[in-house]
């Protein structure tokens, strides 16, 4: 009985072991792949342009500012009151217009960076999916960022784990507290 038990416990770590070598892993390094696509020197390219328009723009109103500082200094003691006051908000209007156009500069930068990428990662993904297909690979591990790249389809085993726990509905938030009434 000894004897069957431990042909039946073999034959099942085998077609185990067998079911599991047929599991194929790969891997890649993303950033490696991005920097040998060519169209990324174009996307790197087109931002770089984007971004000097933008440092130039904002060169030019520090320009202005300083200039308008200078001057302020340089005349506030024969200036009348009303007219250093004329200046001095002038000053205050241009340091908040530079401040917004630096923070409308990195979204815009932000929105380009994503606009010129996008159809560089979505080729690369698309890529990377279709030779995991082919390829037979079960799971596709980038190594520039330990994340998973490609995995196969599978099933949602959520339902079942929260049965297994013996949670039957969706959690509940927690009620807010009655207001008192006079």
């Amino acid at each position: 009985m000894r004897y069957l038990t431990m042909i039946l416990c073999a034959a099942l770590l085998s077609g185990s072991a067998i079911g599991q070598s047929k599991m194929k892993f790969g891997h890649i390094d993303s950033q490696l792949l991005l920097e040998a696509m060519p169209e990324k020197a174009t996307a790197d390219k087109t931002l770089e342009t984007f971004a000097m328009q933008l440092e130039k723009q904002l060169q030019a109103m520090s320009t202005e500012w300083e200039s308008k500082v200078k001057d302020y200094r340089e005349n506030e003691a024969v200036m009348s009151d009303i007219i250093a006051e004329t200046k001095a908000e002038e000053i205050q209007n241009l340091e908040q217009r530079i401040q917004s156009f630096q923070q409308n500069a990195q979204q815009s930068l932000g929105k380009k960076e994503a606009e010129v990428y996008q159809p560089i990662l979505d080729r690369a993904k698309k890529a990377i999916e279709d030779v995991s297909s082919e390829g037979g690979y079960s799971y596709v591990f980038d190594t520039s960022s330990g994340s998973l790249l490609y995995q196969p389809e599978g099933d949602d085993i959520m339902d079942i784990v929260k049965k297994k726990l013996g949670i039957t509905a969706a959690p509940v938030a927690p009620a807010a507290p009655a207001t008192p009434t006079k």
